[in-house]
């Protein structure tokens, strides 16, 4: 790849609109949930899947959970999009963060981050 396409490569990467918004986290054999926010909900369950393969995640319940009844008993749910495109960084953390709150109480869920 030469470096123009490089350049345009990464300006259409920064450019790419990445859906923000509160998800959860479940565990069929349990029934355990877990709802978090993410500024980037594609990429969430990637990087929650690869801490608790690793055992290194934050949240000691859920990776006992998982310690327990393993990947397959576990999925990641899509609870709310947010548009972010006229928020401000400042709003849209706020926005995120009333968001997985309301939700919390809704499901009695924990935290995802521990």
């Amino acid at each position: 790849m030469d470096k123009q396409s490089r350049r345009e490569a990464l300006r259409q990467y920064k450019e790419t609109k990445r859906p923000a918004g509160i998800f959860a986290v479940r565990c069929a054999a349990s029934g355990q949930v877990w709802v978090g926010a993410s500024r980037n909900l594609d990429q969430q369950q990637n990087g929650l899947w690869f801490g608790l393969r690793l055992g290194t995640h934050p949240n000691k319940v859920m990776q006992a959970a998982w310690k327990a009844h393993g990947e397959a008993a576990f999925a990641l749910e899509r609870l709310e999009t947010i548009d972010d495109e006229d928020l401000s960084a400042l709003a849209l953390s706020l926005r995120l963060k009333d968001a997985e709150q309301r939700w919390r109480d809704q499901l009695g869920a924990g935290k995802v981050a521990g």
